[in-house]
Formats: structure tokens, sequence, C-alpha cells
């Protein structure tokens, strides 16, 4: 009996000894332990980001070519769909966000099946937006169509890829690094679109016709057959072939991609969203991130400065090709400010760790400015296209960076400020591309109606003088002009290194308070 009263005892005493030993030290709280990423999960990751830049860079550097020359689709009506396009592209963004927030966590988290099950049907349409239809009437409404869809389905992939960026670590050092893995593959994905697209095409000669004169008759249908009829369809079908194998190599290497992010890279529930039983809000969290100043004054900046490369790239093609008279290697010239940008990358990384984000905003997007002006002024060269093509590759990858590496620290700051309000990430990422893609869509429907009004010829050789001055205007003085409006915008951008420093501490306290309160939670559950 005593020895029955003593073993309880003992018992009794070996059991809460340690948490009772630890009540008389002072709590110390864990210290979060650094998740570090793997280079094969980096790189997994950054992979997953190549698609959505292939496909981008094959459309906004060769759709409004294709829709003009190859199509033979009116300047009117390629406007429309290009504009109907982008800005209903925009409008997905939001929407998929929305629906993101609202889908429940899976055993593939909550992100990646909107991916994986986009990818097959993505791929279609994508394919059908780089067809011909053999029908008289109704070409304006199939590639309406296809090309709407395709904007939504490459939505349902990209927005909950971006959003990924912020459920692969806890460790901003560690997304600032998967960021930048993220960046080379999307611009290598840029290099890889224009190399696929403009060498695939480039191997056959898309017919025109050489007399201008011939297109300024009033029976504009009766001069086009006056005009090697029989050749001319030929080599368009010739034209039309090598677009659909191009889209069939580029959809290819869509679905292996989407494989590979799915194979490498698992989503990471935050803590907060675990201890959290009540539903996200949207519309009060959309009503929270639109108050946020931080995240206001960077879209505005970069939705200008982003509309001005855009500018730059949905009218490059027709630029070369007419103004500077480089028909035959405008796809080189293209491929070689793409591959300058990817080589630059690393440098821009570097750059923005040792001087701050914000001296490479300015720095970085600023130095396109003077190439700009110079492939405008200068005569028409094709060793100095190629040496403003490489000098303004170096600005395009700051271009690229810096808008994504800043994002995630405008959502660290939103959730210091509202540490209750948890799962807007989507909502961030979905509204920037919101309004960069919206003003993508009117400025490229503006420039298509500009070449309209400006008299351009589908399917000739030259163009009148008209022409080619409103392609100089769209490729040098309005995008200087809103990069110069955009890097003025960023003066008012509150979050500087020293800010970020600051958030970045805080975070790491916010976390270790949590992380004690978990353990606290679990070692009295133990004891209980």
């Amino acid at each position: 009996m005593a020895k029955g009263k003593g073993g309880q005892s003992a018992s009794s005493t070996g059991l809460l000894q340690p948490s009772l030993l630890q009540q008389g030290e002072p709590r110390r709280p864990k210290k979060e332990s650094k998740e570090k990423l793997s280079v094969c999960s980096k790189l997994c990751y950054a992979v997953g980001g190549a698609p959505y830049q292939i496909t981008g860079c094959a459309l906004g550097f060769f759709l409004q070519i294709y829709l003009l020359d190859v199509a033979q689709l009116d300047p009117f009506y390629a406007s429309i769909i290009l504009f109907v396009g982008r800005a209903w592209d925009a409008i997905t963004d939001p929407m998929v966000g929305f629906f993101i927030t609202k889908t429940p966590w899976s055993r593939l988290g909550r992100l990646m099946p909107w991916i994986i099950f986009s990818t097959p049907f993505a791929v279609i349409s994508y394919f059908l937006v780089w067809f011909v239809p053999d029908i008289s009437s109704g070409q304006v409404m199939w590639y309406l169509l296809f090309y709407c869809m395709f904007q939504t389905l490459v939505t349902c992939f990209h927005v909950p890829y971006s959003a990924l960026t912020m459920f692969i670590s806890r460790e901003q050092s560690e997304r600032d690094s998967a960021t930048a893995y993220r960046m080379t593959v999307e611009v290598l994905g840029t290099v890889l679109g224009t190399a696929i697209q403009g060498q695939i095409v480039g191997q056959v000669d898309t017919p025109c016709i050489q007399d201008s004169r011939l297109l300024g008759v009033t029976n504009s249908s009766v001069a086009m057959e006056e005009v090697n009829v029989t050749r001319d369809a030929g080599s368009l079908t010739d034209t039309r072939n090598a677009y659909m194998m191009a889209a069939g190599v580029i959809g290819g290497i869509y679905i292996l991609c989407a494989i590979v992010l799915f194979l490498g890279v698992r989503e990471k529930r935050d803590a907060s969203e675990l201890q959290s039983d009540e539903p996200i809000s949207f519309f009060r969290g959309l009503k929270l991130v639109m108050k946020h100043g931080a995240y206001i004054k960077l879209i505005a900046g970069f939705l200008f400065t982003s509309l001005a490369f855009m500018l730059l790239e949905g009218n490059f093609a027709l630029f070369c090709t007419y103004t500077l008279g480089f028909r035959n290697e405008f796809q080189n010239i293209l491929l070689a400010i793409m591959l300058s940008a990817t080589l630059s990358i690393p440098l821009w990384q570097w750059f923005l760790m040792r001087f701050g984000k914000k001296t490479a905003v300015y720095v970085g997007i600023s130095s396109a400015i003077p190439f700009l002006i110079m492939v405008a002024v200068l005569e028409s060269n094709l060793i100095v296209t190629y040496v403003v093509a490489i000098a303004a590759g170096i600005s395009v990858a700051a271009a690229f960076l810096l808008p994504w590496s800043m994002l995630p620290d405008v959502i660290d700051n939103f959730n210091l400020q509202h540490p209750d309000s948890r799962g807007h990430e989507a909502i961030f990422f979905s509204f920037y591309v919101f309004f960069t893609k919206f003003a993508s869509g009117v400025s490229l429907g503006i420039s298509t109606l500009s070449l309209d009004f400006a008299g351009y010829k589908t399917r000739g050789c030259s163009q009148p003088e008209e022409v080619k001055f409103t392609l100089k205007m769209l490729v040098s003085a309005a995008p200087v002009g809103l990069i110069l409006l955009g890097l003025l915008l960023f003066k008012l951008y509150p979050i500087d290194e020293d800010k970020r420093r600051e958030n970045k501490k805080a975070l790491q306290n916010l976390r270790e308070l949590e992380n004690s309160s978990d353990s606290d939670s679990t070692e009295l559950a133990s004891i209980v």
C-alpha cells in the first residue's frame, strides 16, 4: 500500500516535474527556424512562371502583325480583338482572385488545383488563336472568342502561381531568392517564346504587295489578284502553318512546365490561417487592400512603366518591319533584347540587395530612356539597332524583376497593419495584374486604331510615311513619357530599405510570439 502510494507519487512527480521546473525560469519564445528552400525547389517554382511569359511574349510581339498580315483582318477589327481580349484578361484577374479566396484547402493545397486543371484547356485555346478558320465570315468572332478564352484560362494559371510566392516560405529572404530564380526563368521564357515564334515563323516569307501604288486603287480586291495570286496563296499557307507549328511547340512546353511545378513545389499553409476558423471575406479584404497606401502607390508607379514597355512590345515588330526596314531581321532583334534581359537579371538582383529596391527602380527603368530616343532619332542602321536592343534589354530586366520583388514587401507591411486579416495574397497579385493588363488593352487598342487612321495597308511591303511616323511615336515618345510619369509616382512609395528591415524584424517577432503561443498550448495539453 505504502509502496503503491510512493509509486503513484513518483509517477506524478515524474510526469509534472519538467513543466513545474520551467515555471521558475524566464520564458524564452522559441526562435523560428529559418525555412531554407532547396535549389531544386526554387528551380521547380521558377519553371512554373515560364508558360505565362512564353505565351504572353508570343502574343505580345506577334499577334498584332499576325492579325493584320496573316489573318488579313482590317486594322479596326484587329484593334477591337486586341482591346477586348486584354480588357477581358484584366477583368478575369480579380474574378479568379475572388474564387481563389473562396477555395478550401485540399490535399494538393488551395492554389495548385487551379494551376493543374486549367493547363490542358489553356493549351487548346492557345493553339486555336493561331489557326486561320476557313470561313468567309465570322473570323473576328473566332479570334475574339478563343483569345478571351485563352486569357481566362491562363489567368487561372498565373494568379494562383503569383500568389504561391507567399506560400513557399515564410522567410522574406527565401521569397526574394525564389523570386530572382523566377524572374530569371521568366525572362528565359520570353527568350524562348521569341526564339520559337520568331525563328519558326521567320523561316517562311509572309507575302506582301511590292507596288504600294496598287494598294491605293479603289478596287483593292482586283489589284491584289493581279499580283502573283498563286504564289502568294501558297506562301500565305506556309506562313499560317508556321504559326500553328510554333503554337504546338509552345503548348507542349506549357504542359511540361506545369508538371514540373506540380511535382517540385508544395504549398505551406500559414500558421495564422490554421488558427482562424472564420472564412475570409473577399469584399472586406478588397476594401482593406485598396485602402493600403503603399499598395496603391506601388501599382500606380508600375502601371505607367509597365504600360511603356507594353507599348514597345506590341508595336516593335511593325516598327522593325516598316519603319526601320528590317523585315527579315526583327525576330533576331527581339531575341537580342530578351537575351540581354536574361543575362542582366543577376545584375539587378545584386543591385537591389546592395542599394535597395527603390534605387534599383530609378536606375534600372530610367536607363531605357536614352536608348528609346536613339532608336527613333538615328538613321536606320542594323548594327546600331542591335547595340540599342542589347542596351535596352538591360532595362527590360529591371522592369521584369522589380514589381514582383516589391509586392511581397507591400503584403508584409499590410499584414503588420492588419494582423487579424490574412489570406488576401491573391487579391494583391490579381489586382496588380488587373490594372496593368487593362491599361495594356487600352494602349494596344489605341495604337492599332492610330495605325488605321494613319493609313496602314494590310499586306503592304511598305507603308505610308504617316504610318512610319506613328510607329516611331508608339515605340519612342509615348514610352518615354510614360516612364517619366511612373518614376515621378515612385517618389511617393513609402517602403524604403529602412522600412523594409523594420517590417521584417516586426514580422519575425510576431511569428515568434505565435510560435510561443502554440508551444504553450501544446505543453498545457500534454500536462492535462
